[in-house]
């Protein structure tokens, strides 16, 4: 199965949203089956099959996720990162003051899908391969 250190190898490749389909794909070879990764400190859980599973520690100070969601002003910066117009400390920013509270990634659907604290889906996409 895979590590943390494979996942940080992989993730350091990703300067800006830009970058996102390249590194959906070296995780699907790593045999990533789905994540989760939270907006306040940044964790990520990373699932595999059997039930495998493995976490990151948090990767920055804790952010303040807005209790009210703007979905409107959270496609507006998603739009600009995944154009390669803010990096990722940017996006997590963007993320909190839009109430976004986490994404889930699922591999076998080829999606990414954001929620807000009380856990309503705001926006799923999907992926581009």
């Amino acid at each position: 199965m895979f590590t943390v250190d494979q996942i940080k190898a992989a993730h350091s490749k990703v300067k800006s949203g830009a970058d996102f389909p390249n590194y959906i794909q070296e995780m699907i070879q790593l045999g990533v089956t789905s994540y989760e990764t939270y907006v306040s400190d940044g964790h990520t859980d990373y699932f595999g099959k059997d039930a495998y599973q493995t976490s990151t520690t948090p990767t920055y100070d804790t952010l303040f996720i807005a209790e009210i969601s703007n979905a409107e002003q959270f496609k507006i910066d998603l739009k600009a990162h995944q154009q390669g117009q803010t990096d990722y400390p940017t996006f997590c920013k963007d993320c909190a003051k839009s109430g976004i509270e986490k994404w889930t990634v699922t591999m076998d659907k080829m999606t990414c899908t954001y929620y807000d604290k009380a856990e309503n889906e705001l926006l799923t996409e999907i992926i581009p391969q």
